[in-house]
Parts: C-alpha cells; sequence; structure tokens
C-alpha cells in the first residue's frame, strides 16, 4: 500500500492528527492490518466501489465514511484500484468539529456519512490541503468541558494511571468521566487508558535496543505479568508480542 499524510494548519494541529490518502500497490491484492490508534477518522472512496473490514463492508465510489475509535485491529483490502483519502481526527477531538449524539455506537464500526457535512470531495481533489485547512477551520469550535486535557494527561503517564486517580485530578467523579468518553470518543476512559498503555508498550517492544526481556517491558509498562502483556497485545494487533 502507497500510504502519505499530510500535516494540517498549525491552529489545526491540536485536534487533527493527519489529512492522509492511501492507494493500492500495482503488484496485486493486498491486505492491510489497520492498529487502534484512539483516532475518528473521516475518508472517501475516491477510487472504485471496495470492501474493507476483512472484505465485510462495501465502500462505495464517491462516497465519505465516518471510522469510529477502534478498540481492536481491522484489516481491509486493497486493489491496484484502491484509492482513499482521510482526515484522522486526534483521540476526543471529533467533537471540536462536529457533533455527532452517539459516538459510542459507532466503536468498531464504519458508517456512511452525509455528504453535507463533510468536505466537498471535488475541491479536495483539486484544492488538497488547502481546501480542507479553510474547510476545518471553519468549523473549528472548541466545546466546553472537553476531555481533552484529560486526554493528554492519559497519553503524559503512558496509560499508568487510574479512572479514579483522573477523577480526582480534574475535580470530577468516576461516573461524568465515564459520560464524557462516551459522548467525546465512544469508548471508556478505562479503556483509553488500556489502549494508550499498549502503544507504549508497542513502541518499547519495537525499540527494544536494549534487549529487555519482555516480562520487564511488562512491569515497566503497568502490566501485571507477561500474560497480561500479552492477551493486550494480541488484542489490539491480532499478533503474539514476539512476533511485533
Amino acid at each position: 500500500m502507497q500510504y502519505t499524510e499530510f500535516a494540517p494548519h498549525p491552529a489545526l494541529a491540536p485536534y487533527i492528527d493527519a489529512y492522509w490518502t492511501a492507494a493500492g500497490d500495482v503488484g496485486g491484492v493486498q491486505t492491510e492490518k489497520i492498529l487502534p490508534d484512539g483516532c475518528i477518522d473521516i475518508i472517501f472512496n475516491i477510487g472504485p466501489d471496495c470492501l474493507s473490514e476483512s472484505n465485510s463492508f462495501l465502500l462505495n465510489s464517491g462516497q465519505a465514511y465516518l471510522i469510529g475509535t477502534m478498540t481492536r485491529f481491522k484489516e481491509t483490502l486493497m486493489t491496484p484500484e484502491s484509492r482513499l483519502l482521510g482526515i484522522r481526527f486526534k483521540p476526543a477531538a471529533f467533537t471540536v468539529f462536529y457533533e455527532y449524539p452517539s459516538l459510542e455506537k459507532l466503536t468498531d464500526t464504519t458508517v456512511a456519512f452525509d455528504g453535507k457535512f463533510v468536505p466537498d470531495i471535488k475541491k479536495v481533489l483539486k484544492y488538497a490541503v488547502e481546501y480542507l485547512d479553510h474547510f476545518f477551520l471553519k468549523k473549528l469550535t472548541k466545546p466546553a468541558r472537553s476531555i481533552l486535557p484529560i486526554i493528554s494527561g492519559i497519553q503524559a503517564a503512558k496509560g499508568q494511571v487510574s479512572v479514579k486517580a483522573l477523577a480526582e485530578k480534574y475535580f470530577t467523579t468516576t461516573r461524568q468521566l465515564e459520560r464524557a468518553f462516551n459522548r467525546q470518543m465512544g469508548i471508556s476512559p478505562k479503556e483509553f487508558i488500556s489502549l494508550v498503555r499498549y502503544q507504549t508498550t508497542f513502541r518499547e517492544i519495537r525499540n527494544n535496543t536494549t534487549q529487555k526481556s519482555l516480562l520487564q517491558i511488562a512491569f515497566e509498562c503497568g502490566y501485571y505479568d507477561h500474560s497480561h502483556l500479552s492477551n493486550d497485545i494480541k488484542r489490539y494487533t491480532g499478533v503474539a508480542p514476539a512476533q511485533l
């Protein structure tokens, strides 16, 4: 797969992770694994109709889709003709631009997104990043009671923090945190903490230049034991830690 990212306008950078394009390789049909990252994406199928999510979901040509926060890996089929264009929002930042009442129902799901709410694909193809920046700068509204500072806190702690500790730090209750995360992300704070811890561990395993044991990495990243780490890695990636 040929994958390219483009940075958004600096004013959008706290909320939009990247604009991106993906195209199939000329060598033939390939299955690409997409790992969970805590983000919500809008994608456009700018190529012919294609199958996604282990060949179970049809992406119609010219249609925009909303990809909910993922809690497990997905596999998508890329043919030589496949062409996708996307906007990836940082965790909990989708609601800076859109009011979507049921993000928890969107988790691990792909749904068609009404064209009147998304950038004009013809202008995207003609003006690219310049038009996307213009479109989202106009939609930028900082919501009250955003959980973005809490998201940053979890990431800074590398997922080694409890929901109770977060509630105390940000002067709220665990129940209010649950509601806010479900509303702004579609997943619970506990699930996001687990996701951030996995992401930290994934990087540690992939960049293990000092030859640490998996058990040592497990303890350093906040897991109870090797089995606890392995179960999380398998859930998010579909493979054992040794296969990363």
